[in-house]
C-alpha cells in the first residue's frame, strides 16, 4: 500500500462535469489543497473537441465506460449500450452539449419536498454564476462565467419546417428554453465556444491546473473511501499496479456520477447490506437508498423518410459533401462538423390534461440504426420524443467488489402505467407533428416505428419497447431528502446522511429528473455545493 504524498483539505473523486467545477472552487482560495481524481486520461484526441466528434467517443473504449443495462422487460427483453464519459470532462466531453436546465417547476418541487434552498428562485443565481452566454447579462443569464453557451452554426430547411409544423399544432415558437418555462419550439443552445466543443474541463480544470494548492491524479480507479470513526476520511484508489491511499483533513467529494459515486460506495460497504453481503462486502452504513431511485429519459426514437430536401444522409455518402463539411469547419468553424446530436427541440404535452410540458422531442437531420452505425442511405430524419417526468424507478449495483468491473444498471423502463401511456402518447404526437401541412411538400413517410404499427394503446406500447432508447440522464441514485426519509442519502447541504466528512454533488442527488437534459442541472448542483463545503468551512 502506497501513500499519495501531500496534505490535502479536500478529495474531490471524478473531474467530469460536477468534479471540474467543484475542484475549481474549492481551490480558489490558496488555503485549501484540493486533489481530484479521475479514471480517464487527458482531452487530447481531436473528437473531443470537434462537435460531431460524439459518434466516434460514444461506443469507444478510450472515452466511454462502454456499460450496458440489464435486459429491460419494458423494452421487450433488449439490453442498452449505456454511455458515460470516462475522460477529463466526463460526460460533458462526449454529451449533446445542449444547454438545458429544466422547468422552475422541477426545482419547486425539490423545495415542495422538504429541500429548502434548492427551489428555482434559490438556484437560477448558480446557473447564471457559471455561465457566459452568447445572449449577456440578464435575469435568466450570466456573462464571463466558465461555462460557454453559444447558438448553433447551422441550420437545415427540414428542421425549420418541422418547427413550422409544430407552430401549426400550437406550439408556440420559443428563442431560449431556459427562462424557467421551456414549453415550445426553438433551437437548442450549445456548450460550444467558435464551433468547439466546450466541456467542463475546458471551462473549469485546465484553467486552474496551474494553481498550486490544486493537483489532478488521472488514470486512477478509485476503489472504495476510507472510514474511521464514523467519518471519510480518504479515499484508496488504484495507479497502475499499486494500491494508493491518499487522505483528507476537511472533506470527500463524490463527483462520479449517477452511477460511478454509486459503485463507490457499495464498494466502501454503504449502501443495502442485502445487496453487499453476498458479494463478501462488510457493511459499513446500511443505507437503503444508496443505488435506488434510478430515473432516466426513454425517448421513442421515430425515424420518417423525406423527399426533395437535404438531409445529412445523403451528404455522409458524398465524397463532395464531406469535403466541403471539412473545408467549411476548417475555415469557418460552421457546418455539419459543428452539430449536436439534435438541433431542434419541442417541449409539448403528451396529453392537454398535463399541467406542464411533459416530453421532450430531439429533432435530427439525419437517420441511422444506432450509435455507432453509419447513416441511412436514404434522406431521413429522427423525431425523437422522451418523456420527461418518468415515474419509473430503476437501480445501480455492484456486481463484485471488483473495482474494474461494470455495475448492474437496471433503469426499469416504463414498468409503470403511467410511463407506458405517455409512451403511447408521444408517438401519436409524432404522428401528428408529421401531419401537418407545413411539412406536406417532403413527403414524411414512417419508417421507424413503421405503418404497420396501430395507433391502440398495446401496440404503441409495444412499439415504444422496440424502438425506445436512453438518451442517457442517468441521475437519482443518491437523492437528496430529509432525515425522516428512509431513501435519502443526502441531506439538502449534499452532506451523507450517517456519515460524516463526505458530500455528493454530482446527478446522483437529484430526488426526481429535470424536465431536459441533464448536464446543466448537474453543473449546477456542482456549483451549488461547493459554495455550501466553503460557507460550512468557515
Amino acid at each position: 500500500m502506497k501513500r499519495l504524498e501531500g496534505d490535502f483539505d479536500y478529495i474531490v473523486v471524478g473531474a467530469g462535469t460536477a468534479g471540474c467545477i467543484v475542484a475549481n472552487r474549492l481551490s480558489a482560495d490558496p488555503k485549501n489543497r484540493v486533489l481530484i481524481l479521475e479514471a480517464g486520461g487527458n482531452d487530447n484526441w481531436i473528437w473531443f473537441h470537434i462537435p460531431v466528434g460524439y459518434l466516434f467517443a460514444i461506443g469507444n473504449p478510450r472515452s466511454d465506460w462502454m456499460f450496458r443495462t440489464e435486459p429491460e422487460a419494458g423494452l421487450n427483453g433488449r439490453s442498452l449500450a449505456y454511455p458515460r464519459g470516462k475522460v477529463i470532462g466526463g460526460s460533458s466531453a462526449i454529451n449533446a452539449m445542449i444547454s438545458m436546465r429544466g422547468q422552475a417547476a422541477d426545482y419547486d418541487h425539490w423545495r415542495q419536498l422538504g429541500l429548502t434552498g434548492w427551489g428555482y428562485d434559490d438556484v437560477l443565481p448558480a446557473f447564471r454564476r457559471l455561465e457566459d452566454h452568447f445572449l449577456g447579462e440578464s435575469e435568466h443569464h450570466g456573462s464571463g462565467g466558465g461555462w460557454r453557451i453559444e447558438a448553433p452554426r447551422l441550420s437545415w430547411t427540414i428542421l425549420d419546417a418541422v418547427g413550422d409544423a409544430a407552430q401549426e399544432m400550437g406550439i408556440r415558437k420559443i428563442a431560449d428554453f431556459n427562462t424557467g418555462d421551456n414549453e415550445g419550439v426553438g433551437y437548442f443552445h450549445v456548450n460550444q465556444k467558435r464551433g468547439r466543443r466546450w466541456s467542463s474541463a475546458r471551462g473549469f480544470l485546465k484553467p486552474v491546473l496551474k494553481r498550486p494548492n490544486l493537483r489532478l491524479e488521472k488514470n486512477v480507479l478509485v476503489d472504495r473511501l476510507i472510514v474511521e470513526g464514523g467519518r471519510a476520511v480518504g479515499v484508496r484508489f488504484m495507479q497502475g499496479a499499486d494500491i494508493v491511499e491518499a487522505r483528507a483533513k476537511g472533506e470527500v467529494i463524490l463527483c462520479a456520477g449517477a452511477i460511478g459515486s454509486i459503485q463507490v460506495l457499495h464498494r466502501t460497504g454503504i449502501g443495502p447490506a442485502d445487496w453487499l453481503k453476498p458479494l463478501g462486502i462488510e457493511s459499513v452504513l446500511d443505507r437503503q437508498g444508496v443505488g435506488r431511485n434510478l430515473q432516466d429519459h426513454l425517448q421513442q426514437r421515430a425515424i420518417y423518410k423525406v423527399e426533395g430536401v437535404r438531409t445529412l444522409n445523403e451528404t455522409y455518402y458524398s465524397l463532395m459533401g464531406r469535403g466541403l463539411m471539412g473545408l467549411d469547419y476548417a475555415f469557418r468553424r460552421r457546418g455539419p462538423l459543428t452539430m449536436a446530436p439534435s438541433q431542434l427541440g419541442i417541449f409539448t404535452r403528451s396529453d392537454p390534461r398535463r399541467e406542464r410540458a411533459n416530453i421532450q422531442f430531439h429533432v435530427q437531420p439525419l437517420s441511422l440504426d444506432k450509435f455507432g452505425d453509419p447513416l441511412h442511405s436514404f434522406p431521413a430524419i429522427t423525431v425523437s420524443a422522451c418523456n420527461l417526468q418518468p415515474t419509473s424507478r430503476g437501480t445501480v449495483r455492484i456486481r463484485s467488489s471488483e473495482p474494474a468491473q461494470a455495475p448492474a444498471i437496471a433503469p426499469n423502463y416504463l414498468s409503470t402505467g403511467e410511463d407506458r401511456e405517455v409512451a403511447a402518447d408521444a408517438i401519436r404526437t409524432t404522428r401528428r407533428l408529421m401531419k401537418q401541412q407545413a411539412l406536406a411538400r417532403y413527403r414524411p413517410e414512417e419508417f421507424l416505428p413503421g405503418p404497420s404499427v396501430g395507433d391502440d394503446d398495446a401496440s404503441l406500447a409495444k412499439a415504444a419497447g422496440d424502438i425506445g432508447t436512453t438518451i442517457f440522464h442517468p441521475v437519482g441514485t443518491a437523492k437528496m431528502g430529509t432525515e425522516s426519509d428512509p431513501m435519502a442519502v443526502v441531506g439538502e447541504r449534499l452532506r451523507f446522511h450517517g456519515l460524516a466528512g463526505l458530500r455528493v454533488a454530482d446527478a446522483s442527488v437529484m430526488p426526481t429528473i429535470t424536465s431536459g437534459n441533464t448536464n446543466t442541472p448537474t453543473a449546477m448542483i456542482a456549483e451549488k455545493g461547493a459554495a455550501m463545503i466553503l460557507e460550512d468551512s468557515r
